[in-house]
């Protein structure tokens, strides 16, 4: 596939004996999929959404989080809106700001003023999701040349989620330095967090920034301080930052506001960290992918469908149990080909569609999630726009 983000790649430990592919098969003809994936879950992952669901109130939403990620307008991604970069030696959003030169400010402009657009947010609205989460780089508010700040679109956006309903997590996804060294934290290349510390304390910096800026939105749901940090930044150096960062959070923002960390693709590692009384409504993310590994890509669909209801919604009711409350921010039912083998036509699409309803099942026992991402220029299984459009996704999310 053409993303370039890696899913969590730590694997649960000894799989359950569950469901054979037969009995996968007979489950989805007799029951249909949502009842047989209600039986096939572990008894410990209940599938009616709790009585008290583990997402904090705030003034603009209340209960899980239901969403999609605005990918590729703040951050720019190249596999994702190629046009933009059409025409240029460039493959990420800074080496294509230097390109531009002088024209970077009206070439980004045009970009985002029609990426997303009024007309976005009340679609999304219009299927019943909740809120959407909104990735932006360190040079949103501030002058970081080549970079071109976007103060104006940042507040729009704001500005028009609230008006169709929708609450906002704002997800810092490139921060000074690169915590990933991949194109959607910005630029490719070293990633700065892992050789030099003034990168961490230039993103509290960048962090503090924008919990003050963007105090003035009631629909603000939460702040992620890091997206996916890579698994080898120091899991201590991770830890001092979320906690330094929750401070500069606080400093502007109320308890009602979450503050969002990622689990850095260690999703275990995160027991008895920053737990009430000390840290309040604090939410764990974690990313799921399923098509990138050579165990992945291995897998066939009826593999993908056991493996997500027993071993992940196992391994999510871990997470949610033993460490914070916690969201899947990135998600999608984009498979490796090979999974699906020689499905064609409505095979292939009943394939899928099973795929997605297990992933969107097993979520639900979240605290919420989003699809990765609402949209793209090309067909694909990573746009939602297109996955409910072709039938793939649900076309309603209520209730």
């Amino acid at each position: 596939m053409k993303r370039s983000r890696l899913r969590d790649g730590t694997p649960p430990g000894q799989r359950s004996t569950g469901p054979t592919r037969r009995d996968l098969l007979k489950g989805f003809a007799a029951t249909g999929l949502a009842a047989y994936l209600a039986k096939s879950l572990p008894a410990h992952a209940q599938l009616s959404t709790p009585a008290n669901p583990p997402v904090p109130n705030t003034s603009a939403r209340t209960g899980i989080w239901r969403g999609v990620n605005l990918g590729s307008w703040l951050v720019l991604e190249k596999w994702m809106a190629p046009s933009v970069f059409r025409g240029y030696d460039a493959s990420d959003e800074y080496t294509l700001s230097q390109a531009l030169g002088s024209q970077a400010r009206a070439h980004l402009q045009a970009h985002r003023e029609s990426w997303i657009t009024d007309e976005d947010f009340a679609w999304i609205a219009a299927r019943g999701l909740n809120c959407v989460r909104l990735p932006v780089g360190y040079w949103v508010l501030e002058s970081a040349p080549p970079y071109v700040p976007a103060p104006d679109t940042l507040d729009r956006a704001f500005r028009q989620a609230a008006a169709h309903g929708l609450s906002v997590l704002l997800d810092l996804h490139g921060a000074p330095g690169s915590q990933n060294g991949w194109d959607h934290s910005g630029r490719a290349g070293v990633v700065g967090w892992l050789s030099d510390p003034k990168y961490a304390a230039q993103t509290l910096d960048v962090i503090d920034g924008l919990a003050q800026h963007c105090k003035r939105y009631d629909n603000l749901i939460g702040v992620e301080l890091l997206n996916e940090p890579r698994w080898d930044v120091p899991i201590e150096t991770l830890k001092n930052y979320y906690q330094e960062g929750y401070e500069r959070v606080r400093k502007h923002l109320p308890p009602t506001v979450a503050v969002v960390i990622h689990d850095a693709f260690r999703p275990l590692e995160w027991t008895s960290f920053m737990q009430e009384p000390g840290f309040v409504n604090v939410v764990l993310d974690t990313h799921r992918y399923q098509c990138y590994t050579k165990e992945d890509i291995d897998k066939d669909i009826l593999e993908h469908i056991s493996f997500t209801v027993e071993d992940l919604a196992r391994e999510l009711g871990a997470m949610r149990e033993k460490e914070l409350p916690t969201i899947v921010g990135e998600w999608s039912a984009a498979l490796n080909p090979a999974s699906l083998g020689d499905l064609k036509g409505f095979a292939r699409t009943q394939a899928s569609r099973a795929y997605s309803g297990a992933q969107i099942v097993a979520y639900e026992t979240t605290a919420g999630w989003f699809y990765w991402s609402y949209k793209l220029e090309e067909s694909s299984d990573w746009s939602f726009r297109d996955c409910v459009q072709r039938g793939l996704l649900p076309n309603s999310y209520r209730g």
